[in-house]
């Protein structure tokens, strides 16, 4: 079975089975917004047994008329998702991770910022 993911219009390819090399960086970084739809906020809040209520005021902030999963800081201005295992590197909600998390690096952002996504991440490769 592959772990290279290729989708069309970007000029790299996603291998996946070098995740575990690089300690989380697509988690780990600049402050930004981690943008959860109801609908995902519905699926996580079952999945850690939370009212819709409960995890939203736990877990999320609100920007505009959209939700964002909150930040932790781990390090001088270095912030990491708030489900990230920091000790663990990785997610302690893959399986139910937003979709921004799920399409990583294939965002219309990276089409025009290729050299970016290959600092940030060494599963994009060139083909």
């Amino acid at each position: 079975m592959s772990t290279i993911i290729k989708q069309e219009g970007y000029e790299f390819v996603f291998n996946g089975s070098l995740c575990s090399t690089c300690n989380g960086n697509c988690c780990i970084g600049e402050s930004g917004y981690i943008w959860i739809s109801k609908e995902e906020i519905v699926e996580l809040s079952q999945h850690l047994n939370l009212s819709v209520e409960e995890f939203s005021l736990k877990h999320l902030i609100k920007v505009g008329y959209k939700y964002s999963i909150k930040e932790k800081e781990v390090a001088k201005d270095n912030f990491a998702c708030h489900f990230f295992d920091v000790e663990k590197k990785q997610c302690s909600v893959y399986e139910f991770r937003p979709s921004q998390c799920r399409t990583f690096p294939f965002w219309e952002y990276f089409k025009t910022n290729k050299e970016e996504v290959f600092k940030e991440c060494l599963a994009v490769q060139s083909f």
